[in-house]
């Protein structure tokens, strides 16, 4: 009797636990897409209760052993082209720009903006960075969402106002969408530009700044008023922008707003070009929803 009672125990505890997995996956908006692929491959240390990650990156693990051939072409279990088929090459009062996924009714939106020297073209390339942005192309058309790369006139005033337009014009499609702005590099000049635009403000689920640059401003900023999530990625020999200096950046942050929804990986050794194949798309954006 005993022995019945203590299985029978066992199995009502295996069954509630196996649910709860069910629900915990279930209540995260984006499901899982090779997560044992992309996820972080060590965590060296956290501070400020998981704010603050130190990644353990190594280059021989996570670009030789990753990639077919280095830097430029992915293995290919990182990557399912099949997504390809959602993909559409487009214009917009002459902002050209790759969309993949629903661009009407979509229920996120990400936007990749390129650093110097780049084009619309990198943010879609399947097989360079690892398959990292194959990968978000992936996750957004598996989640009815909208994944968009465009190009742009500069990283300027000009840049931000053909940024800002296409926002709102796929947003207004799109009006329940959580709108995610990704900017790599030199990119995140037209981050911190659109920060203070109160229109795109109001549609944000978040900034990411991969391996990108501060803005001593942000403080005073109509995104830091709202309380948009803000994500940055820095390699720790990253010789563009110091992730001294971004570390700072993060500080001067919380100290402004105590609470406020900021995290920082710093991926060990990594360099500048680090961010973007190395940050987890999937767990920052889940967890932006969330801190909204």
């Amino acid at each position: 009797m005993i022995r019945s009672f203590r299985l029978a125990r066992h199995v009502i505890l295996a069954a509630c636990a196996s649910l709860a997995a069910t629900m915990a996956v279930a209540a995260e908006p984006l499901k899982p897409y090779k997560d044992d692929l992309f996820a972080y491959p060590g965590i060296i240390e956290t501070r400020d209760e998981g704010a603050y990650r130190i990644v353990d990156y190594r280059e021989m693990r996570d670009i030789n052993g990753r990639d077919e051939v280095p830097e430029r072409r992915a293995q290919a279990k990182y990557v399912s082209l099949g997504v390809r088929r959602q993909e559409q090459t487009l214009a917009l009062d002459g902002i050209g720009h790759v969309a993949v996924g629903r661009t009407e009714g979509a229920r996120f939106i990400t936007v990749y903006l390129h650093g110097q020297g780049g084009s619309r073209k990198q943010g879609v390339d399947d097989f360079t960075f690892g398959g990292n942005f194959n990968r978000i192309k992936n996750l957004m058309a598996a989640n009815e969402g909208l994944y968009l790369s465009p190009d742009f006139p500069d990283f300027g005033a000009a840049g931000a106002a053909a940024v800002a337009r296409l926002i709102a014009y796929y947003a207004n499609k799109s009006p329940q969408a959580s709108v995610f702005i990704a900017c790599g590099s030199a990119g995140g000049a037209l981050c911190h530009r659109l920060a203070n635009d109160p229109q795109v403000v109001g549609r944000l689920g978040g900034l990411l700044l991969l391996g990108s640059l501060w803005d001593d401003g942000y403080v005073r900023s109509a995104a830091f008023k709202a309380k948009v999530p803000l994500f940055i990625g820095q390699g720790s020999r990253d010789k563009v922008f110091p992730v001294e200096r971004m570390e700072a950046f993060y500080q001067s942050v919380r100290k402004a707003a105590p609470g406020y929804p900021i995290r920082l990986v710093r991926f060990e050794s990594g360099t500048h070009g680090t961010p973007i194949r190395m940050t987890d798309w999937r767990e920052t954006l889940n967890w932006m929803l969330a801190a909204r």
